[in-house]
């Protein structure tokens, strides 16, 4: 008894140990952001990790735990072999999540959720975001990290199981182990704590990266795969009348029949073809126009001075299904899950084009990447849009990039598309989702030597080039143009992934339809194209929930938001930002007085997954 017994406890720690060293690993992996760390602070990411690291080797040991009992019925030599069998399999399977976990927080700023399963469902399209020789250094680390696990396991612990099942009171002894075993597994429950385990057990400092060192990356996996069904139950921060009244403070339900005029109008007809360009991943801080690098985007520069710029203007997340939703629905992101995710939910959405059509225009969509990637198409499709084009339709030659036709070979099919569409009496809305500044940046030219910027410079050249052709011709005229962003990027590389920079993003008004040119300075949010779009087009746009039109005087001016289970609220008074698993609001600035945005924010959390658990 007491063999086994010790067998199991070294098991245990073993698994802690596989666990623990993955702390300082992940630390030395981004030696950029752990530069300051004292050794201290790094102590206390081994220690405090340890409380989520105790968690999963609980559920590891379960099976030697299992193995221990059935060796008291049978001899240990079998129990031995099947024992290799799992270490290695449980070690392997450990290693790759940790090496995707390290690769991933580089991009995406946050440790890896159930985020990551949406989008390896689609292989091809994910690979086509990871450059080849990161792909190459991940595979070397599971190699490395699962053989010394390996190693470690079978020369050390395994040959400590007895080999011979005890004589008498088999029965007996296998239930004294499920008794004293149990013990060991204390932490899965959390029975030590008055709470059950949770990423916040393991946060302890006012420096983000520290605290997001401290998660046990399998933890953080599998804890928010449950949580991704029971949405209305989540975020129950006040009671329903104060959620309602503070959410009413800023996007107040006005009656159906209210009749109002936009205090500023954009737009000489209110009847105009609508052309609207999705940049990809473009942030504000690469655009000269508001207030980035100056000489990146020339021709966006120049535009802005002939349009209608929104300066202040953010993205609701950080990823393409998300800020789509966000565009063309007018619905918030979400910072545990994707509503791309869940087609029953998403095809009930309300939707720029499900509107427009009811207005007499047709549905267009554009993208030289794979539409069915993160469940695209069938997304596309439910929302109204009528003709898809995609990287299947482009000939194999003009698809120069691991993600498909780049985006000079797009804007020129763009400006086919308007050359057809000629004098027919419907009115188009046409969607363009562009590609060229997705990592891994591959794209014709070379003229900055940051990949990032240099994709950017290049999309830019695009769009130049295209409003250059179509000012050219009739279509100009009655043609709307908006240019917006899916969601920031990280740039400069020092933003954290809750900063209200890392999610500034450009919008311009352009085209013939444009009244005059115009910088507004009002702070929105993407969720805020549809009513403020619709608000100059006189249509009505009361189901858009979580849509405000910024020339409404009835709206507030704010924007919202949301990164991996947290949020930031920016209003003009400040920004403020609260971290869910931590529970904790950890970053304001100015220094606010009083909860308000932390309040508002919670509002807008809080009705955002009511309104996704009934949908």
């Amino acid at each position: 008894m007491k063999q086994r017994l010790f067998f199991l406890l070294l098991v245990f720690i073993g698994w802690l140990a596989v666990l623990a060293v993955q702390k300082p690993l992940f630390m030395f992996y981004h030696y950029n952001l752990a530069e300051g760390c004292t050794a201290l602070e790094w102590l206390k990411v081994i220690r405090y990790g340890l409380r989520l690291d105790c968690t999963i080797a609980g559920y590891l040991t379960i099976v030697p735990l299992l193995g221990v009992i059935l060796s008291i019925w049978m001899p240990g030599t079998c129990v031995r072999k099947a024992l290799r069998v799992y270490f290695g399999i449980a070690a392997t399977l450990v290693a790759m999540v940790f090496a995707a976990d390290v690769a991933l927080y580089t991009f995406w700023g946050f440790r890896l959720d159930a985020t990551v399963l949406f989008y390896i469902q689609f292989p091809s399209g994910a690979a086509g975001s990871v450059p080849a020789g990161l792909l190459i250094k991940q595979i070397i680390l599971v190699v490395v990290y699962a053989f010394a696990a390996i190693g470690m396991f079978n020369a050390l612990i395994v040959p400590l199981m007895p080999d011979t099942p005890p004589v008498r009171k088999k029965t007996f002894a296998s239930l004294a182990f499920l008794v004293a075993g149990g013990t060991l597994f204390l932490p899965v429950w959390g029975i030590v704590t008055t709470s059950t385990a949770n990423i916040g057990m393991v946060y302890f400092s006012n420096k983000q990266f520290l605290n997001h060192s401290a998660v046990n990356p399998v933890f953080s996996l599998t804890a928010s795969l449950f949580k991704q069904q029971d949405f209305a139950s989540q975020f129950q921060f006040f009671p329903e009348e104060k959620r309602r009244k503070l959410f009413h403070n800023l996007l107040p339900s006005l009656p159906a029949d209210s009749v109002y005029r936009p205090e500023v109008e954009l737009l000489c007809t209110q009847r105009p073809d609508i052309l609207l360009v999705i940049l990809e991943s473009f942030s504000a801080n690469a655009v000269g126009a508001t207030g980035g690098v100056k000489d990146v985007t020339p021709a966006l520069n120049r535009l802005s001075r002939e349009g209608v710029l929104f300066t202040n203007m953010y993205a609701n997340s950080f990823r393409t299904d998300r800020g789509l939703v966000s565009v063309l629905n007018g619905y918030p992101a979400q910072p545990t899950t994707s509503i791309m995710k869940y087609p029953a939910k998403s095809r009930n959405l309300p939707s720029l084009a499900g509107s427009l059509i009811r207005e007499g225009y047709t549905a267009e969509m554009l993208y030289g990447g794979d539409i069915d990637y993160t469940n695209m198409r069938s997304y596309f499709y439910s929302s109204g849009y009528g003709r898809i084009t995609s990287r299947a339709n482009f000939p194999r030659g003009e698809r120069l990039s691991k993600w498909g036709a780049n985006d000079d070979v797009t804007f020129r099919h763009l400006f086919r598309l308007l050359q057809e569409k000629g004098d027919t009496s419907a009115h188009l809305f046409s969607t363009f989702l562009t590609l060229s500044s997705h990592e891994p940046f591959e794209v014709p030219c070379r003229r900055f030597t940051h990949p990032y910027l240099n994709s950017v410079a290049f999309t830019d050249s695009c769009i130049g080039d295209f409003i250059d052709r179509v000012k050219k011709t009739p279509a100009w005229e009655n043609l709307l143009i908006i240019f917006i962003a899916d969601h920031g990027f990280r740039y400069p590389e020092h933003l954290k992934e809750y900063e209200p920079a890392r999610y500034h993003i450009p919008m311009l008004w352009l085209g013939g339809a444009v009244k005059q040119p115009l910088q507004i300075e009002t702070i929105l949010s993407q969720t805020d194209l549809a009513a403020t779009l619709f608000g100059q087009l006189d249509i009505p746009h009361q189901e858009f929930l979580f849509s405000k039109d910024i020339f409404n005087g009835h709206y507030p001016p704010f924007a919202f938001y949301t990164f991996s289970n947290g949020f930031g609220y920016i209003d003009p008074s400040g920004v403020s930002v609260y971290d869910n698993d931590g529970n904790r609001s950890f970053f304001h600035h100015p220094k606010e007085e009083g909860p308000t945005r932390i309040e508002y924010g919670k509002a807008i959390l809080q009705t955002l997954y009511d309104d996704l658990g009934h949908r």
